[in-house]
């Protein structure tokens, strides 16, 4: 049994819902689970694996996850730590792995934080759900990239069996 962390940076929500789904299967380990949004992280030295979650948004991950990495560094990698990503792209099966997702690519060059396991998932879509700059902009990129663009456009690319697994990982850690 752990205590466990875990972090999320969620634009959306989707990136929280996957650290709820995480919790619970964690949670039915037997593990002690607290979630928490990256803006009230409490002290880290009263876990035992910290894991932290973040959603791209126009094509970078929140500039937050990169201040509490830095801030946090030490601890990170003194733990057993983990980090995700949740982007639309990784509804993709050539992008939907940590070596091949592009942002989490990225991601691992710009810190030096080496987490002990990494995982991606696929997000959500829902245009009637983002205010009309995001719609647009996102609607730009789907069909640039040959996905849905219908307004009223609702999917689900997160792979919740994927993500089941990625706790049972994260439990094994």
């Amino acid at each position: 049994m752990s205590k466990i962390l875990i972090i999320y940076s969620s634009v959306h929500g989707q990136t929280r819902k996957v650290t709820e789904h995480l919790k619970q299967h964690l949670e039915s380990f037997g593990d002690q689970v607290t979630c928490t949004s990256i803006d009230a992280v409490p002290a880290l030295e009263a876990f035992d694996k910290v894991v932290l979650g973040a959603s791209i948004r126009h094509g970078k991950h929140h500039p937050a996850v990169y201040h509490f990495i830095s801030q946090n560094m030490q601890a990170l990698n003194d733990k057993v730590s983990s980090f995700f990503s949740v982007s639309l792209v990784a509804r993709k099966p050539a992008k939907n792995t940590p070596e091949t997702n592009p942002y989490m690519q990225a991601f691992l060059a710009k810190t030096s934080w080496k987490p002990k396991l990494l995982a991606v998932f696929g997000g959500n879509l829902d245009y009637q759900g983002y205010n009309a700059l995001d719609r647009n902009i996102i609607r730009f990129i789907m069909w640039l990239t040959k996905g849905p663009t219908a307004p009223d456009t609702r999917v689900e690319y997160t792979d919740w069996d994927k993500v089941s697994e990625y706790a049972s990982q994260l439990h094994q850690l």
